[in-house]
């Protein structure tokens, strides 16, 4: 008989028939054996019940943990990081390696008129379209001038009718100075009293008189007449200076004032003229940086319109006032070469200039972009340019020369692209994002 131990104290007892019984002659029935050496119903299944289940509950955790995970991805990892931008630009030609500072600005217009008539009336022609070039006093419209035409007929038929009556004045003063003359040579030598040689006289000074007052009159006439004349000369509308029209604001038949009398039904001007001659570029320069302009200092202009044409310009002057939102203050450039593709309110970038560089000298190899594009992760200077909706993140090595605000990347960013400036730390690679208007 096996006595069972302490660890086995669940398992089944098995009684075997001792061997020494078998010695003894006693028979043995084997089929015994086998029935003592199975194990029970009952036994087995709380022998299945223990350590069985635990792999079961740890699967379904493990299973609810990927589940979690999965939506939280979809809930967080998609949602769009909203980011500003900037376009990386190619270096100006010979301009970089002088550049002190380097601002954006706009195309402007020192000579510019919205061109209106000096009068009220209904337009009866507009001769201008945008894009034409006109000359100094040519005709750009015409008002109905009916009206101001009978002031000014009526006003040279007064004028000629004064001077009609001068003219007779001046004609009875003639006469009667003869007869004055006369009378006197008369009553010298007794022939007629001396009292009709004084009226003679008073009738001479009388006509010079009235022909006094009449000719004050003429000169009045004549002035009322002259504003007359101008008046009907402000129903032509005439180009103040050479230039191009920018905008045609009027057409035939509305009514154009110098003074907006009617509201949104009276135009106050029929188009915009721009000499073109005038056009320089104010940018606005950081006031941190502005100790670094000077007047008269050379510098370099870049359209956005046109990055491969640099322009030869200089700093005309620096306006003394600051924008206090911006911390800016406007510096006035001058361009030094007149094209028909600089337009009003163009996009520019302006390079300020230690000296006149070479126009020969080779731009450096790669873009500008703003220094606070650049930021650290993982211990590598990187950018990160928007690549449709999502943000890719280059490595990148940064120049050490620095241009203003600006910094020389010499690969990895090509012209045009869109860097985010200040990437925030939750943006990687492969971020949704969202542009932000300035």
């Amino acid at each position: 008989m096996l006595h069972p131990d302490r660890a086995a104290a669940d398992r089944p007892i098995l009684h075997l028939s001792s061997n020494r019984h078998a010695g003894r002659g006693i028979r043995v029935d084997n089929g015994e054996l086998l029935k003592e050496l199975r194990i029970g119903r009952d036994q087995r299944e709380d022998h299945d019940q223990g350590p069985g289940r635990w792999p079961w509950i740890v699967g379904a955790v493990v299973v609810l943990l990927v589940l979690l995970g999965g939506a939280g991805w979809m809930l967080f990892g998609h949602r769009a990081v909203a980011v500003q931008t900037a376009t990386a630009i190619a270096p100006s030609s010979g301009s970089a390696a002088g550049s002190v500072l380097q601002a954006t600005g706009y195309v402007t217009a020192r000579r510019q008129a919205t061109v209106s008539a000096q009068i009220t009336g209904t337009l009866t022609a507009v001769l201008i379209e945008e894009g034409d070039h006109v000359k100094q006093g040519q005709v750009l419209a015409r008002l109905d001038d009916s009206g101001y035409k009978a002031n000014l007929e009526a006003a040279l038929a007064q004028a000629e009718s004064i001077h009609a009556l001068v003219a007779q004045y001046q004609t009875q003063l003639a006469q009667g100075e003869h007869d004055a003359a006369r009378q006197q040579a008369l009553a010298a030598k007794g022939l007629v009293t001396a009292q009709s040689a004084e009226q003679a006289r008073t009738q001479v000074n009388t006509l010079r008189a009235q022909l006094g007052a009449q000719q004050k009159q003429a000169k009045s006439a004549d002035a009322q007449a002259a504003v007359a004349r101008v008046n009907f000369d402000y129903t032509v509308v005439r180009a103040p200076f050479s230039g191009v029209v920018t905008t045609k604001d009027a057409q035939v038949g509305e009514i154009i004032s110098p003074l907006s009398a009617g509201g949104g039904f009276t135009r106050t001007g029929v188009g915009t003229i721009v000499d073109m001659d005038s056009l320089e570029v104010d940018v606005d320069v950081n006031e941190a940086y502005i100790g670094r302009v000077q007047p008269g200092m050379p510098a370099e202009a870049v359209l956005d319109a046109y990055p491969d044409w640099k322009i030869p310009a200089h700093v005309v002057a620096i306006v003394p006032t600051a924008d206090r939102g911006k911390a800016t203050i406007k510096v006035r450039v001058a361009l030094e070469k007149k094209d028909a593709r600089v337009v009003p309110d163009m996009g520019a970038r302006v390079s300020f200039l230690e000296e006149r560089q070479s126009a020969t000298a080779p731009p450096p190899q790669g873009v500008l972009v703003p220094a606070t594009a650049i930021v650290q992760r993982t211990g590598r200077n990187v950018v990160f340019v928007v690549d449709g909706d999502q943000a890719r993140q280059r490595t990148v090595d940064p120049a050490a020369q620095a241009y203003g605000e600006l910094r020389l990347l010499p690969a990895a960013v090509n012209p045009g692209d869109s860097v985010v400036i200040s990437p925030p730390a939750d943006l990687h690679d492969g971020s949704a994002v969202q542009i932000k208007k300035p």
